[in-house]
Formats: C-alpha cells, structure tokens, sequence
C-alpha cells in the first residue's frame, strides 16, 4: 500500500527552499488539474510556462512510453536515435548549426556563458571575459546564472560570486552601451524578462544590443527558456523581434513537463567546445528526445501558433472587463501567451494574495515579482477553459477589492 501523503508532510520533511500551495494536484488533463481531494482547478500557471501542451498529451504520452519500452539512458559515452532526430528538427527550425543538450535552462545558460568565456578566451585573450546583463533577469539558480541575473535577493547570500558580470537596466540601450566593450565577451539578455515582471523587450533595444555585440566582437545570447517554443506565437521570441542572437538558449516548454534543456548556437562557435570541456550526464538522454521531439512536432506547426494571437486576446479582454469593473491593473502587458496583469498601487505589493484567492476559487495563476500577476497557460488551453478560469479570477479579484478572500 502507498504511503498517504499531504501537504503538511512537506513542512516536516523537504529542505524550505519553495512554498507551495496548501493543496497537492494528485492528476491532470488538458488545462485542468485536481487536488487530493477531486477539487478543479484551471491551469493559467502551465508549470510555469512549461506544459505549452498542457497535462497529459496523449501523443506525449506515446512518445515515452515507446521510448521507454525500448531505451532510457546510456552516458554520453554513447548518442541516440531520438536525441539525434530533435537536434535536426531545431537545426531545421532555426538560425542554428549546433545543439548541446541538458536536463534545464539554468543549464542550457551555464553552457551559453562557458560558450561565451571560452570563445573570447580563445580568440582573443583573458582579459576579454566581461559579461552585460540586466536588471531584474532570470537566469537560473546555478552560481554563475544566479550572478548573471540582476536580482540580489537571489545572490546576495551566496558571495563571492563569479566576477566580471555587470548589469545595466532593462531596455536602457544607452547605459548598456556605456558597459559593453572591448572586454565584453558576451551580452545575455531575455527578449521577454519572465520572472522580472512579464516585460518586453523594445524592438530598438535588441537591435541596438546586437549591433553593440557586432562592433565589439562579443556574442549576443538570448535566454528564451520562458519565451520560447511557441509562447510569443512564433517559435522563438527573436523570429517575433527579427533579432537573431549567436546563441539561443531554450528549456521550460521544449519537453512539455518532462526536463529538458538545450543551448543552440552556430558552427563556428560551436567549434570553440572539444571532447571534455563541457558534459552533462543526463542531458540528451533517449526518453526526453523522445518526448522534445513530438513537442516541436506538435507546437511548431502554423494553425497552433496562430491559436497563440487568439489565446492572448481571450485572457487579456477578461483581464481589462475586471479591470473595468475593479480597477486593480495599472497596465496588462506581455507577448503571445506570457501576460503580466501589474497591480496599481492601491494593490502594491499584493501579487502573491492573487495567487493564493485565485487558487481558492480553483485557478491557477502566476506572480512575476511582488507586483504583477502572470499567465502561462498551454499553447493549446481551450476558449471554455479560459472562459472558466477566467470567470474565476473575477471572482478572486472581486473578494480581493472587498478585502476577504473567500
């Protein structure tokens, strides 16, 4: 007989670092989930922009259960079929040459900036190794992602941290280009900032910074873990931006809930890595090939972007009839289906109660900072549920502007 869990099991026996929702989802399909005890809950979270075709794909599901009755993993001594055949769909798919493969984006972005490094070092000596990044990035939870991004309160308790990054602010070309030089190796950026508040880039800015990489000899990485596979509606946000960078970074959606990472780059660059320089032993492993493979299958396809256009328009015209009603959004932004309601600041800092009244009322929302509320769902989530879910919402926000929650 299973072990009988719950929520408050998770108080006494898991290292404190997350805290999660006081209920546990037990199972899932489509864009809908239950909790231990068969309560619904409509799914605008998507794993944090990760089930782009949301719970329990039925073509997914194949994909692993064929890969799985047939090879799990072997070491990167060795390569395999369904890694091979996902590396040429994106090759095929995009600007790239090369894929190296891992298990997450903090990953897929550690490679990028060891890429990076390496390059400049090579080439040009090491005294070249500064890195431009910008305030309130998302990069990962590794040492040096969580250094390259530009929010302290996820490094300040770490120091010493990796030198040479220096951040400037976000869409701010001109004090970027007061900080990129001679010395810079690269610039990383995020051509939507995710975690950092669902927060565009502007066209001008990323043209700028790629110019600024170009005059400099410096490689331009875009961090599209959140923003890519389909989120903006284009396969990658610098399809959308008609940027293209020298290194693309990409995780999150690209296996749908089973983890997977890859940093895609160009031949030439891709030649600067040699046998032992970089390696992962559980990335590109045989099940998530299996898995990636059917998902880019499935989300690159022109009908399911398209859908993406019509999705934003379904949330962000519920989003304004509450704001109407309520005045709670200040501004409704984002690309595609990564939407940031930003509270005014009658509800300063209160993104997190929206959570917690929207999960009550059974629907799952992000926060993106202490001030916006963020929307993640499926690519592919259906109008009835965001009908639904959306409803929903009202009616948190409703209890919210009332002062109770329930």
């Amino acid at each position: 007989m299973s072990l009988q869990v719950s929520r408050h099991d998770f108080d006494e026996w898991m290292v404190p670092v997350y805290a999660p929702a006081n209920f546990v989802p037990v199972r899932a399909s489509g864009s809908t989930l239950w909790d231990q005890h068969d309560k619904a809950y409509i799914d605008f979270a998507g794993g944090i922009a990760v089930n782009a075709l949301g719970h329990a794909h039925p073509a997914l599901q194949q994909a692993l259960t064929e890969q799985a009755a047939r090879l799990w993993h072997t070491g990167n001594g060795y390569t395999n079929e369904p890694i091979l055949r996902l590396a040429k769909q994106l090759i095929d798919a995009t600007f790239a040459d090369r894929v190296f493969f891992c298990n997450s984006g903090a990953e897929a972005n550690e490679a990028a900036l060891k890429l990076a490094r390496k390059t400049a070092h090579d080439r040009y000596g090491a005294q070249k190794s500064s890195i431009v990044a910008f305030n309130n990035a998302f990069h990962g939870r590794t040492l040096f992602t969580v250094s390259a991004g530009g929010q302290p309160a996820y490094s300040k308790d770490f120091a010493p941290l990796p030198p040479d990054i220096r951040h400037a602010p976000f869409n701010d070309l001109e004090a970027a280009a007061r900080l990129i030089d001679n010395n810079t190796c690269a610039v990383i950026v995020e051509p939507i900032q995710g975690e950092g508040g669902v927060l565009p880039a502007d066209p001008a800015f990323l043209r700028g910074l790629r110019a600024l990489c170009d005059k400099h000899q410096a490689l331009l990485i875009f961090d599209e873990v959140q923003s890519g596979v389909g989120r903006t509606g284009s396969l990658y946000a610098y399809m959308h931006y008609g940027v293209t960078p020298d290194v693309l970074t990409t995780a999150k959606a690209l296996g749908s809930g089973f983890p997977i990472g890859a940093m895609l780059t160009r031949e030439d660059l891709a030649q600067v890595m040699s046998v032992g320089t970089h390696g992962t032993t559980y990335g590109g492993n045989p099940l998530a090939g299996a898995v990636a493979g059917q998902v880019l299958a499935l989300i690159n396809h022109p009908e399911l972007l398209a859908g993406v256009a019509k999705r934003h328009q379904w949330i962000v015209s519920a989003l304004e009839a509450i704001n109407q009603r309520l005045h709670l959004f200040k501004e409704v932004r984002g690309l595609g289906l990564l939407i940031g309601a930003v509270l005014n600041e009658d509800y300063a800092g209160k993104a997190k109660q929206f959570s917690l009244a929207a999960a009550e009322q059974g629907v799952l929302v992000l926060i993106a900072g202490t001030n916006v509320v963020r929307f993640a769902p499926a690519l592919n989530i259906s109008e009835q549920e965001v009908n639904t879910g959306m409803a929903r919402f009202a009616v948190a926000c409703e209890h919210l502007a009332r002062g109770s929650t329930t």
